[in-house]
């Protein structure tokens, strides 16, 4: 039983599920917006928000945090060096989520991720 679990599984293993994510976060970064379906915008939403609000400190060792996250390290750099001193004064809320509509081909609930 999934009692209290809030984690949507997207058909995969949970490997496959963190990649999943990984290349989710990674696109974000290097597009600043991407298009995906509603359920894997809002499980990305609070990883990125996590991942900026480290970022904003800008240190070693969040950067090496960030970088183990997200496995790559030109993301990490533009993460840290260009996205997260835009929010260095706002307490939360990075990125929107607009719903699209419905896609032809399965009907999936589509939706935008972008940075604010």
């Amino acid at each position: 039983m999934r009692h209290h679990s809030n984690v949507r599984k997207f058909g995969r293993e949970k490997n496959q599920r963190n990649a999943l994510l990984r290349s989710l976060v990674r696109n974000l970064i290097r597009d600043g917006r991407i298009k995906t379906t509603a359920a894997k915008a809002k499980e990305l939403r609070p990883m990125i928000e996590k991942l900026v609000t480290k970022a904003r400190s800008a240190s070693v060792s969040s950067r090496r945090i960030i970088d183990s996250r997200i496995m790559g390290a030109d993301m990490t750099k533009k993460l840290v060096d260009e996205i997260a001193p835009k929010y260095k004064t706002r307490t939360g809320g990075y990125t929107r989520i607009v719903k699209l509509p419905r896609r032809d081909l399965d009907g999936a609930f589509m939706a935008l991720i972008e940075f604010v």
